[in-house]
């Protein structure tokens, strides 16, 4: 009899363990859960104007903010809660669940698709480089920078880097910073030649900085370049239902009414043809 308890009770605690993860699963609620009712969802992104930024009650701006917030919309819910950060950490707080999407027009580059989740493309920018005012040392490009042995700056992780050591820019000659204000700083000091931005960010400082201007003409070494919505690994579903409502949204007149204000034009909604796959591919 004992022993029969005893083989009773085992057997209970070995079901009582077995559900344990059951449990733990079902208990979990993924992101498109979150959205579907309706919940607050947490969107991080950098200061970087025109494409995502706080305003002055911490509201999200910005043409990037704008897509996911018309896009959380369509997919069940209003409600968003801003998480401002550095560029740096967009991604490791994303994986530590600081917030639950990177709005930050974050380009799909492939080091970053093994680390977090993209949409298909929702911009497609082109690049540019900021100089001082009058372009002193004559930069058009970043094989003027490599040829002249200029120092050239940019953001810390950009895509620029890379891009600047293919051209052939010696490893000491390109700065990394935190951010665009370091690299106008940078560049307004002379302590670099010239520096890395897309079109958008650099054209509004150089409208705001008389000390500070586009290099013109300018010879791009970028490949086109496209910018999307990320998660985290774990949100294929989430990342499947935002690139379904992205096929009617993309390009439309709903869309362009909510971001012609940050400066957005026909010009930079990408080809509905190129995937996330195929721009993490590089």
């Amino acid at each position: 009899m004992r022993r029969a308890i005893l083989r009773g009770m085992a057997a209970l605690s070995i079901a009582a363990m077995a559900s344990i993860p059951f449990a733990g699963s079902a208990s979990a609620q993924s992101l498109l859960d979150k959205i579907k009712n309706g919940e607050t969802i947490r969107i991080g992104f950098a200061s970087e104007v025109p494409w995502a930024y706080p305003g002055e009650n911490n509201e999200p701006l910005g043409f990037v903010n704008a897509m996911a917030i018309d896009l959380l919309r369509k997919l069940g819910t209003t409600k968003v809660e801003p998480v401002l950060t550095e560029w740096g950490s967009l991604i490791p707080g994303l994986q530590a669940g600081r917030f639950d999407i990177i709005t930050g027009g974050m380009f799909i580059l492939p080091e970053r698709c093994r680390n977090v989740l993209f949409t298909n493309p929702i911009v497609t920018s082109p690049d540019g480089l900021i100089v001082q005012k009058g372009n002193p040392k004559g930069v058009h490009s970043y094989e003027d920078l490599r040829a002249k042995g200029l120092t050239f700056v940019t953001g810390a992780g950009w895509s620029t880097v890379a891009i600047a050591k293919k051209v052939g820019i010696a490893d000491d000659k390109i700065m990394q910073v935190a951010g665009m204000a370091e690299i106008v700083q940078a560049v307004k000091t002379g302590r670099a030649a010239a520096g890395a931005g897309d079109i958008f960010v650099i054209t509004n400082i150089a409208n705001k900085d008389n000390s500070v201007e586009l290099a013109d003409p300018y010879t791009s070494s970028m490949p086109p370049a496209y910018a999307g919505l990320a998660f985290a690994p774990n949100e294929q579903a989430t990342v499947d239902a935002f690139n379904a409502a992205l096929k009617d949204y993309l390009g439309s007149d709903e869309m362009m009414n909510s971001v012609t204000k940050y400066g957005f034009t026909k010009a930079m909604v990408p080809s509905g043809t190129i995937s996330a796959a195929e721009a993490c591919k590089g």
